[in-house]
């Protein structure tokens, strides 16, 4: 008692903070202050930005086909850019009239640097053909959705379009919303259409209408004008911005006076880019705008504006046409904080209510006060880390909610210990945190290195959880603090006696409850544990061997592997990929097919209680209907359900090159299971192999949606320039302009209406370009200013086109891919086509070559990271604790509890049917942390009471056993009840977060018994092994003892 007197009267921190309860309670309150007020200005949002930097370059070649746009441009930009050190990955991509080129940038370059280096490469490039636009050289956009806002009507869609920029500019004007823009908002297009029969009776030819209407067209500054009363701007106006404007342009002087017009000899109207355009929202036309947020805005707030800003506008919209926000990310965010802010609270109240049952209930209302501080002190570093509060970063703080308590239960416990001894308070304070003091410490850090490895996980996928490992080990700091500093203070405070009734009467119930611990450990545990070490041996091979046949189980791809789960979302999507040739008729049927298809599942089962409407869209050769779920849950069926049903109430699709079935707008998004790239120098070689790929995997029962982004395009006519065309002075080049304009038109101007960007384009009617009669018999002007027939002057072959080109990293590739069900089976698929099916096609193509993408090099990524990033981590655990250990043995021991946290994570999974991911890997590799404290704090013991008390090894080990059992137990229990919530939480919303707690709290669950057991034979066993080598003389395997007999 005098040596724990003279303790507390001493000037370390530990004494002086435990004495000084004023430091104490300003450290908590700023902590407390100071997070709940930067919870007000911190910025918040569903998930965090994971966007890769990209840098897309895109350039148009009007009239250009992909192998043209693919020679012209994708290869020299590739070549440009190849081997900057700015420069990660090139995909590229070559359809009709334009090309793109995207960057992926390497990891740690800035964003501005990486677009200065390749516009610069980009701008070296002289190489382009002459009819090029200049290249777009930008940053890809990081925009962060808040919500949709359709407005749709029995109208046409140029009149929604004009409606949607009014309703546009009002939501800006009106304050509160800062950026909103219209999707797939079609190039405005002034048509020009000028019959061949009419421009050769005015003997013109479309570039020189094209040229007149450029002429009459802009605005022209005549300079200035000097008078008495100072300088006059002169500019003659002559910009027109509406195709009634252009109508008027005079083309040709009839003589006499006479004025041909524009007007007189095309057809001159407003419209869009002749690119197959459909988009209806329950059966009829709509027109989508997207709301996004900025700067510190929350999807509440925008969502908020959006919504007062179209209640009072609607009244100003036209007759017929209505409004409905759609995929509403504000109600996504209020809903997944609540599910974590009442799961968080759960959690909570689980562990003080575990903490009072074993513990005296002020110590527990400490503990738990302590707990609370660390969250909320968090909030207060998180801006400067860069973390906003999001689903992930909120989560978080649910993955340390249970093992935070650890250094406080230890502290705490051993503060009750000496209590129960009858120390004073602020002598048991101090005397029981310094016992436990270098441990907890260690036990901290520790758990920080574990959750490391997790800052480093590549790609898209490691952005996001890369949020996770910054708030735990924030949070174990903070909560370390608090422990060794704050805590005692308030216990050394804490009377002991409380003549309060209530108060009495718990503090009975605790100490009888406390008793019958006692009690129950001697009685049961002791036993089981001095039987174990009386056995070690045998003990030791039974762990081992049942861990090995889990983990082998976990290995053999009977459980399978994903990188992460798929969640459920409001949002589920049918997409037909259509031929190229395919008229707007035949993709309209098969919008209309697709849905009518859902709108009979929905009807059969539940109505509007199942979805709120249908989305149909063909842009282009791609049609896509999407189906807006309700938000209840659960719904009338799952989401599986619904895709089974649909499918099947849809039946095939001839017409469509492809269909899948796949949900939208799901946090982790969407992507198909298994992604392929074939690669060939030869495209034909290159379509036969993945045609027979798809046929070959979709003979698979547990496959579906195999598809292959090969697009056969149309087919084309080859023109080239024979004697006749050459003696008439006529070039390819001005041949293949004449034809270029006559099909593909010819941009007279381009001018800003409002925001859009509208091009004049002058061109033949439809009528005079749907068939080959017409391209032969296209009359093309010479030098001499004759007009001749093309099929005179150059000589027509039939050939056929490609409706894009895909490049990887410089090779041409064809993708396939498909989905796996159910998800468990996705490992064995890899495996049957890495030895089978793969292999045997390249036999079948020389020269063909294959490597996966998308999830599987993410999550085999992902894998090298963590599983690298595990062994450093568990190398530093191994130096962090042989240092106050002074052994390089004793820490061995007490990480031999890690890989039993895999084995009970494993058997977590197993137990809730669920498929292991990435997701629970990094679970375990951050469990091994907690894995390490208990068994760390049970050697610690041990190694005190060989220390101070001179006990023998194995009594030593035993006593610390039963000793430390109550807090190992207590830890383990506060762990996984703080998880527990999560776990059991059925919302669709938690889904993918399930995997990482599943990994924590049985990890830890199921360990700790096994720990508690494998830890002192594994102590006892090297005492075996120390006793041989002093029988034989040989060196001592633990300094820490030489050291310790030679003091």
């Amino acid at each position: 008692m005098a040596d724990a007197a003279h303790t507390t009267r001493g000037n370390d921190p530990i004494s002086w903070m435990s004495r000084n309860i004023v430091a104490a309670n300003l450290i908590m309150l700023f902590l407390l202050l100071g997070g709940i007020g930067m919870a007000f200005f911190i910025k918040k949002e569903v998930n965090p930005d994971a966007t890769l930097d990209v840098v897309d370059v895109r350039v148009s070649y009007p009239g250009a086909s992909p192998e043209e746009v693919e020679r012209g441009i994708l290869l020299p930009v590739e070549e440009a850019v190849r081997g900057l050190e700015v420069v990660h990955e090139v995909i590229s991509e070559a359809r009709e009239n334009s090309g793109r080129v995207s960057i992926e940038l390497t990891k740690g370059t800035s964003r501005e640097r990486g677009l200065q280096v390749i516009n610069q490469a980009v701008d070296t490039i002289t190489t382009f053909p002459e009819d090029t636009e200049r290249p777009e050289v930008r940053l890809a956009g990081r925009r962060r959705d808040v919500l949709e806002l359709r407005l749709f009507g029995d109208t046409s869609h140029w009149a929604l379009f004009q409606v949607a920029e009014q309703v546009r500019d009002q939501l800006i004007r009106s304050g509160g919303v800062t950026q909103v823009e219209i999707d797939r908002n079609p190039q405005r297009i002034i048509h020009v259409e000028v019959s061949r029969d009419t421009l050769r009776a005015y003997g013109l030819t479309l570039d020189d209408v094209a040229a007149r209407i450029a002429d009459a067209s802009d605005d022209v500054p005549a300079g200035r004008l000097e008078t008495d009363k100072g300088n006059l701007a002169i500019r003659l106006k002559g910009r027109r911005q509406w195709a009634r404007e252009f109508a008027s342009i005079p083309i040709v002087d009839g003589g006499m006076g006479d004025v041909v017009r524009l007007e007189d000899i095309a057809d001159v109207r407003d419209g869009f880019e002749e690119t197959m355009f459909f988009s209806e929202f329950s059966g009829v036309p709509d027109v989508e705008l997207g709301v996004y947020r900025v700067g510190d805005q929350t999807p509440t707030q925008v969502a908020r504006a959006v919504e007062q800003a179209m209640r009072d506008m609607e009244h100003q919209l036209p007759a017929g046409i209505d409004w409905k926000i759609t995929d509403n990310r504000a109600d996504a965010y209020r809903d997944r904080l609540m599910l974590l802010l009442s799961n968080g609270a759960l959690g909570m109240l689980l562990v003080l209510v575990l903490l009072g049952v074993f513990l005296q209930y002020r110590l527990a209302m400490w503990v738990t006060i302590g707990m609370f501080t660390s969250f909320v002190g968090t909030l207060l570093f998180l801006p400067l880390l860069g973390v906003s509060i999001n689903m992930i970063s909120m989560f978080a703080f649910l993955v340390a909610l249970g093992i935070v308590v650890d250094d406080a239960i230890v502290v705490g416990e051993n503060v009750y210990e000496y209590r129960e001894r009858g120390m004073s308070t602020l002598d048991a304070a101090v005397q029981g945190v310094k016992d436990v003091a270098v441990p907890v410490t260690f036990g901290v850090i520790t758990n920080c290195v574990a959750f490391a490895p997790l800052l480093f996980v590549p790609g898209e996928f490691g952005l996001i959880w890369a949020t996770v490992p910054v708030v735990v080990i924030t949070v174990f700091l903070i909560s370390l603090v608090e422990a060794l500093f704050i805590l005692p203070a308030h216990l050394a405070h804490t009377p002991k006696d409380d003549h309060n009734p209530v108060s009495r009467f718990l503090h009975r119930r605790q100490q009888s409850f406390s008793g019958w611990v006692r009690r129950s450990i001697e009685r049961w545990f002791r036993p089981v544990l001095e039987t174990a070490v009386r056995y070690r041996y045998v003990t030791i091979a039974f762990f081992v061997a049942t861990l090995t046949a889990v983990l082998g189980y976990a290995a053999s791809d009977r459980m399978g592997m994903v990188l992460m789960p798929q969640v459920p979302s409001q949002e589920f999507a049918a997409t037909a990929r259509m031929p190229s040739d395919a008229t707007d008729a035949e993709s309209q049927r098969v919008a209309d097919q697709l849905t009518a298809a859902a709108l009979r599942v929905i009807e059969a089962n539940g109505g509007d209680r199942l979805a709120e409407g249908i989305k149909s869209n063909v842009y282009g050769t791609t049609v896509s209907v999407d189906v807006i779920l309700t938000r209840l849950d659960p719904r009338p069926i799952t989401t599986d359900e619904f895709e089974r049903l649909w499918r099947a109430e849809t039946g095939p699709i001839p017409s469509a090159n492809s269909l899948s079935f796949e949900m939208e707008g799901g946090f982790g998004w969407w992507r198909p299971d298994i992604v392929v790239d074939l690669s060939h120098p030869d495209i034909d070689t290159l379509n036969r192999a993945s045609a027979e790929l798809v046929e070959r995997l979709d003979e698979y029962e547990v496959t579906s949606d195999v598809n292959d982004s090969y697009e056969r395009g149309s087919d084309r006519l080859d023109f080239t320039l024979n004697p006749e065309g050459e003696a008439l002075g006529l070039t390819p080049d001005e041949v293949g302009r004449q034809i270029r304009s006559a099909f593909q038109g010819r941009d007279a101007t381009r001018f800003l209406r409002g925001p859009n960007e509208v091009r004049v384009r002058v061109k033949l009617p439809d009528d005079e370009q749907d068939s080959a009669y017409f391209a032969e018999n296209l009359m093309i002007r010479t030098p001499a200013g004759a007009d001749v027939p093309l099929n005179e002057v150059a000589d027509i072959t039939v050939g056929e086109t490609f409706q894009s080109i895909e490049r990887r990293q410089g090779r041409r590739i064809v993708t396939v891919d498909m989905d796996v069900n159910p998800s468990s089976q996705i490992s064995r698929m890899l495996t049957t086509m890495r030895q089978d099916v793969l292999p045997e096609l390249v036999s079948h193509y020389p020269g063909l070559s294959w490597s996966f993408q998308g999830q599987q090099v993410e999550m085999r990524e992902s894998l090298r990271v963590l599983f690298g990033g595990l062994a450093l981590a568990l190398f530093t655990i191994y130096a962090l604790i042989a240092m106050p250990f002074k052994s390089y043995v004793q820490p061995l021991i007490v990480m031999a509890a890690v890989p039993f946290g895999a084995f009970g994570a494993i058997l977590g999974h197993m137990m809730l049917g669920h498929t292991l991911s990435v997701l629970s890997l990094m679970g375990i590799v951050g469990l091994s942390g907690v894995m390490v404290n208990d068994s760390l704090v049970m050697v610690d013991y041990a190694n005190r009471l060989r220390r101070d008390d001179n006990v023998p090894g194995r009594d030593a080990i035993l006593l610390a056993g039963v000793r430390r059992f109550r807090p190992i137990m207590l830890t383990t229990l506060t762990t996984f009840g703080g998880l527990a919530p999560i776990i059991f939480e059925t919302s669709r919303q938690a889904q993918f977060l399930i995997p990482m707690a599943i990994s924590l709290a049985f990890g830890i669950l199921f360990a700790t018994p096994i720990v508690l057991l494998i830890v002192p034979c594994f102590y006892v066993v090297v005492e075996d092994v120390k006793d041989v080598f002093r029988r034989l003389g040989g060196p001592s395997l633990d300094p820490s003892r030489e050291v310790a007999s030679s003091a």
